[in-house]
């Protein structure tokens, strides 16, 4: 067996704000702490989100380890792990990433730190670990190794990308059976394509049939088109995402695809249906500030606050109470619902802390949560609890991740074919001729 190579990999605030626990997953390589990445955290220790949370977790780590001796030398991390440093800068350097780019800036202070770490073990390879992509580039064009933090990053991309199986050449026979039966046994008919909760289009010529496997009792079941709170499926797409989202006994479900396709309105069209199923509906989505405009900043309470950024949710429901006439009895079981908090919005923020029991909890925007924040509201899940993620990886409004960082990636690539969870990917647009015309050619 070979023997690795030993590392020291000088960490980014960045990296340290995605995930507190970073130091822990490097192996038996040696780790370095740039004294600005200290000042930072320091700026984000106050505040109610994610990033703050992270900022005080990795300070107390810090603050723990710092019990074993001066932290400006080498600590271990324990066995099977390398040795922690928080470094300043001391000595002239060959290349000063300050004189290349200007002063003043953390971003060049982080890179000096690792080129002095460079300068120091030069018979050992260091590498700048961040998620800021400008600067890893800044640190590649001077000849520093930079790489993005990889634990938690999908690797196999389309392994997301496919949820719906089409299976041709199947024999009519079969397809006749399905839908007369509505159960068959699988019996190797969908081959090396066999996963647990996937759906399927069994195709043979112009016959076809929508079809779920039940990887529990190795079924292959009939998927028929069911309504839910006056909203009906427009496709197959949503037929499969309609039977995932009504089954009492898949509790997660992961709703990916480009605006318009019908993610949000499903979710909350079929938690409405299943009313009678939960003690609380909850629809809540991260706060993603536009235009600089952080929430502290706008007026107004709490509610107030959320409001604009809740928006989008509003819009479905609305659209919901719009199927049904004034003094029908849907439109007034839902303004009840409003009043009585029995369906309520949120930011994901106010979450944490909360344990939801007999709740359907519907995430809008999930793409925008890290691996963390997605492993931190699934476990706020308590008995007879259903959770719903949707959202487009493709689409993501903060800096530090990308398609195969992201949270709703990460749970997709980590659960698909698990029990309890259903991975649905909605591609067909029916906002409008022009929402299309926008996803296809913009």
């Amino acid at each position: 067996m070979t023997k690795k190579t030993k590392k020291i990999f000088v960490l980014d605030t960045s990296v340290l704000l995605f995930d507190h626990n970073a130091i822990n997953c490097f192996e038996n390589n040696d780790i370095v702490i740039p004294i600005t990445v200290l000042e930072e955290l320091d700026n984000f220790k106050i505040g109610n989100e994610t990033k703050n949370f992270e900022a005080r977790a990795i300070i107390r780590f810090l603050d723990k380890m710092s019990d074993q001796g001066a932290l400006n030398k080498w600590i271990s991390l324990g066995k099977n792990r390398g040795r922690l440093k928080i470094v300043m800068l001391t000595e002239t350097l060959k290349l000063d990433a300050e004189i290349v780019y200007g002063k003043n800036k953390n971003d060049h202070k982080i890179i000096n730190v690792a080129l002095a770490t460079q300068q120091r073990s030069p018979k050992t390879k260091t590498i700048l670990v961040t998620k800021d992509i400008n600067l890893r580039i800044k640190s590649k064009a001077i000849g520093l190794d930079a790489e993005d933090y990889l634990t938690g990053k999908v690797q196999n991309i389309q392994n997301i990308s496919e949820s719906i199986l089409h299976l041709d050449g199947i024999d009519s026979e079969v397809i006749q059976k399905l839908y007369k039966n509505q159960v068959i046994d699988e019996d190797g008919l969908l081959k090396e394509k066999k996963i647990n909760n996937e759906y399927y289009i069994l195709n043979k010529n112009s016959n076809s049939v929508l079809a779920r496997y039940n990887g529990e009792n190795k079924k292959i079941e009939l998927v028929e088109k069911s309504y839910a709170y006056g909203i009906k499926p427009k496709n197959s797409e949503q037929t499969f995402a309609l039977n995932a989202l009504l089954n009492p006994n898949i509790k997660l479900v992961a709703l990916q695809g480009v605006a318009g396709t019908g993610k949000t309105l499903l979710a909350l069209a079929a938690a409405l249906e299943q009313k009678r199923l939960y003690n609380q509906i909850i629809l809540a989505r991260p706060i993603i500030p536009l235009s600089n405009r952080d929430i502290g900043f706008l007026p107004g309470g709490a509610e107030d606050k959320i409001s604009p950024y809740m928006q989008p949710l509003w819009d479905n429901l609305k659209f919901i109470k719009s199927q049904f006439r004034e003094n029908e009895r849907k439109k007034k079981a839902l303004d009840d619902m409003e009043e009585s908090g029995f369906l309520s919005l949120t930011a994901l923020a106010f979450i944490r802390g909360r344990s939801l029991s007999n709740t359907i909890f519907i995430i809008d925007e999930a793409q925008n949560l890290t691996p963390h924040e997605i492993k931190t509201v699934i476990t706020r899940a308590g008995e007879g609890t259903k959770i719903i993620f949707t959202g487009d990886i493709h689409q993501i409004d903060t800096p530090y991740m990308d398609e195969q960082s992201n949270g709703l990636s990460y749970l997709i690539d980590k659960l698909k074919g698990q029990n309890l969870f259903a991975h649905i990917k909605l591609e067909k647009g029916e906002r409008s001729a022009l929402a299309n015309l926008a996803n296809d050619l913009l």
